[in-house]
């Protein structure tokens, strides 16, 4: 039996109003103890374009850029066991979820979550959002193509228009 893989904390700040959600960070993020570390993941370009926090800055200075706009991330899984880095390792009954509740509940202008790839997305769906309040269900739900190197059938400028018209205001 391998050991479980662990997540980050939320990232957020108390008047976020987007909630971006990977699966479960990769091997070199979770080395790096980063969000989307990995040098050929198209997630901090995107933001970059989106909202100046490109690859380039430190950080910290990434994170509070998307703070300052309202952007918060997570990801859905809190552990999970995992060869490698793919969202397809994943073993099904080694899944543990995120506290949702909880953190919806302590930000409370969220209004849109967007997932970063299929594999969140349908996780939130099944797992998640079935254990929400009815309010928590009503928020808007949008499926990004994923940022992951792995995802590579999808130009960068087509993912960058995708999250564009996802992140843009409502």
């Amino acid at each position: 039996m391998m050991a479980p893989v662990r997540s980050f904390p939320p990232i957020a700040r108390s008047d976020a109003h987007v909630l971006i959600l990977g699966s479960m960070p990769g091997v070199v993020s979770l080395a790096a103890g980063q969000y989307y570390a990995h040098p050929r993941n198209a997630f901090w370009p995107i933001m970059g374009a989106l909202y100046g926090a490109r690859p380039g800055l430190a950080y910290g200075k990434r994170i509070a850029c998307l703070k300052r706009h309202g952007v918060a991330l997570w990801d859905v899984l809190q552990a999970c066991e995992r060869e490698g880095s793919l969202d397809a390792d994943i073993r099904a009954d080694s899944l543990q979820i995120n506290d949702f509740a909880g953190f919806l509940r302590a930000h409370p202008r969220i209004d849109r979550v967007i997932f970063n790839g299929a594999t969140a997305h349908r996780l939130y769906r099944r797992q998640v959002l079935p254990t929400l309040s009815a309010s928590a269900r009503d928020l808007r739900l949008l499926r990004m193509p994923s940022t992951s190197p792995a995802h590579a059938a999808m130009s960068f400028a087509a993912k960058l228009e995708a999250w564009r018209a996802a992140l843009s205001p409502a």
